[in-house]
């Protein structure tokens, strides 16, 4: 399923906190880099005007710098409904788990940085799981850097399980996440993607323990993942 997230709105007076930085080496100046790649950065964007060159740019372009990191956040990478809060196999309702993740992104002179994620789901239905038919929950959030929250958005995941299947796989492609740029030399580095499950905060403390179920003869418990 394709999503489109667009996450420019009330953030540029934010970024303009996010440390910028340079890709001057040895001893140049970083002020005069900054001038002389905004004037080229300009140069070019008059040249498009008066040829006409109107092209999507190339695949085969570099980035001005490296991508957002993009990743699940730990404490909701994984969704379990237990009945009366019995940590047991056979308490277990719905249940899903972020698999994989990749991403991709472009940007260059000082356009904004367009970031394209897909999401691998795993989603299970345990033995208290009721009908065929569960909608998820799960968010994307943009983040300076182990800081503070950008944007966050949430999204609907529904999904129905084939009769007689207990699992099913979806992938999500999130088409585009747009991160306006505080200046010309700020790199994707200063930012995060981050996903993760619409969880309550016993599922978050159940992930963030790392239990998993350890199944033994005629008997199941969640016992710690070393």
């Amino acid at each position: 399923m394709r999503r489109h997230l667009l996450l420019v709105a009330a953030v540029l007076a934010a970024l303009t906190a996010v440390p910028t930085l340079s890709y001057a080496q040895g001893r140049r100046d970083p002020e005069a880099d900054q001038r002389r790649q905004q004037e080229e950065a300009s140069k070019k964007r008059k040249q498009r005007e008066e040829w006409g060159d109107n092209q999507a740019p190339l695949q085969a372009l570099r980035n001005a710098g490296p991508c957002p990191f993009v990743k699940s956040l730990y404490d909701a990478s994984r969704y379990i409904e237990f009945k009366d809060n019995r940590e047991a196999s056979a308490a277990v309702g719905w249940s899903g788990e972020i698999q994989g993740i990749s991403a991709g992104c472009a940007y260059k002179d000082d356009e904004p940085i367009k970031v394209t994620v897909e999401v691998l789901f795993e989603l299970g239905k345990g033995p208290q799981a009721q009908g065929r038919e569960k909608t998820y929950r799960y968010w994307v959030a943009v983040t300076d850097r182990n800081r503070t929250v950008i944007a966050k958005e949430f999204f609907d995941l529904p999904v129905t399980f084939p009769e007689g299947q207990d699992r099913v796989y979806l992938t999500e492609n999130i088409n585009q996440i747009v991160i306006p740029r505080a200046a010309v030399t700020t790199s994707g580095s200063n930012f995060e993607v981050l996903i993760g499950f619409d969880v309550t905060p016993q599922m978050a403390a159940f992930n963030r323990e790392g239990k998993r179920f350890r199944l033994n003869v005629g008997q199941a418990s969640a016992a710690p993942n070393p």
